[in-house]
């Protein structure tokens, strides 16, 4: 097999080490077992996932990735992006440090190649837990080549025919492009190459501002690259709750991102100085960039193409495979799971997924994909997380809510910590503590949101959550805090009419 070569990495040697788990050279593939219970065409979260669970129940298992196992994840996107985030962090609070802590004053530009060297280096140590040796220590038949289905029951790899009683399409999703007159002139960079980049930008524009674009637009400002965040609607993270996106905004522009909302006939060329210039109108104004990196963060496109999903009956259309609450495609035998079939494009919705997944096709479970409380969090710095329903959702369902408000500056670990921006808003069912839904603006709002999403799986109500202690001082108090608001409405003027006459009995 001919030594691969990917987008966005690097001839560095973590670079290749990483190439050398998930993707080696000189991997051989297996003879195919004359019937698998179960072939998993992709290796991303949710392929190894199901590969690995059902190898762990005895299972015969087939894997089979074209690209680098481990997927977006592992490879362009959380844990490349998160690496980059922390790095871009640290340096904000260096610079800071002498102003908010008294701490030592820190000048200079810093080191950006050492930030992304650090960044690929420990990208390769994880990459272990992803590599083909593994999965086939697992006991899992892990096939590196095209995978093609050639019927109903049947899949081809590099003219290896792989019978099976079931089969799992996990093959994931890529960045796509907007039709901006222009784009397709210039080289622009997408989360699958821009950790290929061993340069700071000097000046970088970010189209789409959704957490890509926004985590990406914070992290570039702060290593020091000139940023304009481009969003073509009329605020960012347009899907969150307007004033808890105004507080992420308002962090991003104190890192010098300027943004530019309501972008209308953007076009992008390229100028005679070799700058790529992108003109569009902004709320009113006119604007001409010139910048020496374009990101490109609009969206997702799901991997049909090549699969042969025609051959084994599988419908499918541009939003990805078709699939009912168990997974299962139009052919029976197949189950698809993911982000080529999840309308929640996260890791963890991927891993929950496959579990569902592996029950379903081997098992003959009944799971259903909407039974699952699906938190998720944007890492900016502060960060926004959601889980369960918005306000305009519950309205929509005719539901009626309370909601419950506690702002990160009552909070004395979030005041110490100098991190008293934000809050955490629960909306429960009128008149009860029944949690439907929460949004966490903070510091560590992904860790918040993921004690209410435990609370919601598990029906554990506000009232609970008050009589919960929580170490004192940590930011988590936030939620509990939250359930003393719920437990402060049972406080009724009846409530208290009734607690006046027994203590005037029992003085």
């Amino acid at each position: 097999m001919p030594e691969p070569t990917f987008h966005g990495l690097t001839s560095s040697p973590h670079d290749r080490a990483l190439v050398a788990n998930v993707h080696p050279a000189d991997w051989k593939n297996p003879e195919p077992a004359d019937r698998y219970h179960l072939v998993v065409v992709g290796g991303g979260t949710a392929g190894l996932v199901s590969a690995a669970g059902a190898a762990g129940m005895g299972a015969r298992v087939a894997l089979v990735e074209r690209g680098l196992l481990g997927g977006d994840c592992l490879n362009v996107g959380c844990v490349p992006s998160k690496g980059l985030l922390r790095a871009a962090r640290s340096w904000s609070e260096a610079r800071s440090s002498a102003v908010r802590f008294g701490g030592p004053r820190a000048d200079g530009a810093g080191d950006f190649p050492l930030a992304v060297e650090r960044m690929r280096r420990l990208r390769a140590g994880i990459s272990h837990n992803d590599s083909a040796a593994r999965f086939r220590d697992l006991g899992v038949d892990v096939f590196l080549g095209e995978g093609r289905f050639i019927a109903s029951d049947a899949l081809d790899v590099d003219g290896r025919r792989l019978r099976f009683r079931r089969a799992v399409i996990a093959t994931g999703a890529r960045a796509a492009a907007p039709p901006i007159p222009g784009l397709d002139q210039v080289d622009y960079l997408t989360n699958e190459t821009l950790f290929g980049l061993t340069e700071l930008p000097r000046r970088l524009a970010v189209i789409g501002a959704g957490p890509i674009g926004c985590e990406m637009a914070q992290a570039f400002a702060r290593f020091g690259s000139e940023v304009h965040l481009i969003e073509a609607m009329d605020r960012i993270l347009p899907l969150e709750e307007e004033d808890a996106a105004g507080v992420v905004r308002r962090a991003l522009e104190a890192d010098g991102v300027q943004i530019l909302c309501c972008g209308k006939d953007t076009r992008i060329s390229r100028g005679e100085d070799g700058a790529k210039r992108i003109t569009l109108e902004s709320e009113g104004s006119a604007y001409d960039l010139a910048v020496d990196a374009i990101l490109v963060s609009v969206g997702r496109k799901p991997n049909v193409e090549g699969l042969g999903l025609e051959a084994a009956g599988v419908v499918f259309d541009a939003k990805g495979v078709t699939v009912d609450d168990r997974l299962r495609t139009s052919n029976s035998r197949i189950l698809a799971v993911g982000d080529i079939a999840s309308r929640y494009k996260f890791t963890h919705s991927a891993d929950a997924l496959a579990r569902i997944a592996i029950q379903n096709a081997l098992f003959f479970g009944r799971k259903r994909a909407s039974d699952l409380v699906v938190p998720w969090c944007t890492y900016t710095d502060p960060e926004i997380a959601h889980v369960g329903l918005y306000p305009r959702e519950a309205e929509e369902r005719s539901i009626d809510i309370d909601t419950f408000q506690v702002d990160l500056s009552s909070v004395d670990r979030a005041i110490l910590d100098g991190e008293a921006e934000g809050f955490l808003r629960v909306h429960a069912k009128k008149g009860s503590g029944r949690i439907l839904g929460a949004t966490a603006v903070a510091a560590h709002a992904g860790d918040l949101i993921d004690e209410v999403t435990l609370a919601m799986t598990h029906k554990i109500g506000l009232g609970s959550v008050a009589g919960s202690i929580h170490a004192y001082p940590t930011q988590a108090e936030v939620f509990k805090k939250v359930g003393d608001a719920y437990q402060r409405t049972k406080l009724t003027p009846t409530v208290e009419k009734i607690f006046a006459l027994f203590f005037r009995i029992f003085r």
